[in-house]
């Protein structure tokens, strides 16, 4: 196999998952106006050194997603950040997409930025350590949205995007994001979610991209954060499951769901029974998280721009970190 089947199968291993530390200089911001820290660039080191820095982190994270500003950047004791996770046998990745922007001609719906230069970027990346790469695209689900031009532009970008990257040696993780906003029924998730995935894959293989060299990075099938009546764990997993097993094929090495706006306990106890159904319908991929805000929520409150607060934040991290680990293996104890 090549050298990045090996770098995605490490980064779905069993008993780890993925770190989504890619916050842009806008979303960090809002993120520590919440707890009352002003967005320097000195505190956004202390704050992201204090996470790649907890003592075994290497245990129940095999990669982290860095921003590009962060992928350059130095710990406080001078140690830059990639040589950091590296030395603990976490594989540091960036963030390459340049955010959403409205669709023109599709009110309520957004298009993903980034492809005009990307090789040149890539390049860059490489150089500097990186050994994967993300790029998300957005799904609305409203009144007559999604809408089959955004799904498909959406996926056609996707699909360049990773083509470019395996062009570039490295690992696209592909990021189908059918968002959670909304009263919408788990039912209409999953419909949207099956579209999306469906033309995805299409585009993928009309780029030519090597399925064994990614990882995808999808929403689960889940009820909409104000729905009325919001589905059980055991349904999600159920839901999602088949829904994958419908449309995402066997050679992608792994599925690293994203916790899109759910809860840390939420998105815990449904990767939880997700691993479970899998495994009693022998999924052929690895089902593991890249977690956001369910990794980071707690270390952030721990923390709170306070220096003798990082080993607090640590803690916090390590016990979000081997919850999710424990919940990917089916084996999560509340």
């Amino acid at each position: 196999m090549s050298e990045m089947n090996d770098v995605a199968k490490a980064m779905v291993q069993p008993g780890k998952g993925i770190l989504a530390a890619d916050e842009s200089t806008g979303t960090i911001k809002r993120r520590f106006d919440a707890i009352g820290v002003e967005n320097t660039e000195a505190n956004r080191i202390q704050y992201r050194g204090a996470l790649f820095a907890t003592p075994d982190i290497g245990d129940y994270i095999s990669g982290v997603i860095l921003f590009e500003e962060t992928l350059a950047q130095s710990h406080e004791n001078g140690t830059p950040f990639v040589q950091m996770l590296e030395s603990n046998s976490v594989i540091p990745g960036v963030k390459v997409d340049k955010s959403t922007n409205p669709l023109a001609g599709a009110p309520g719906e957004v298009i993903t930025d980034g492809l005009d230069g990307l090789r040149g970027r890539l390049e860059a990346y490489r150089e500097q350590g990186a050994k994967f790469t993300k790029w998300r695209a957005v799904i609305n689900i409203g009144e007559n949205i999604p809408s089959q031009r955004a799904i498909d532009a959406n996926a056609h970008a996707l699909a360049r995007y990773a083509a470019l990257v395996q062009e570039a040696g490295l690992v696209p993780i592909v990021e189908p994001e059918v968002l959670m906003d909304g009263t919408h029924s788990i039912d209409r998730c999953e419909e949207v979610t099956e579209l999306t995935l469906r033309r995805t894959f299409d585009e993928l293989l009309s780029q030519r991209v090597v399925l064994d060299e990614m990882v995808l990075k999808p929403n689960m099938v889940i009820s909409a954060t104000d729905a009325p009546n919001r589905a059980p764990a055991e349904e999600v997993a159920e839901k999602t499951v088949n829904c994958f097993l419908r449309t995402v094929p066997a050679a992608v090495p792994g599925i690293a769901f994203l916790s899109g706006g759910q809860g840390d306990d939420e998105a815990t106890v449904n990767l939880d029974a997700i691993a479970k159904y899998a495994k009693s319908v022998n999924a052929p991929w690895q089902l593991t998280y890249s977690y956001g805000r369910g990794l980071q929520a707690a270390p952030q409150k721990a923390w709170m721009g306070k220096p003798e607060n990082v080993p607090a934040a640590q803690t916090a991290f390590q016990e979000r970190g081997r919850a999710n680990a424990a919940a990917r293996e089916g084996k999560y104890v509340a």
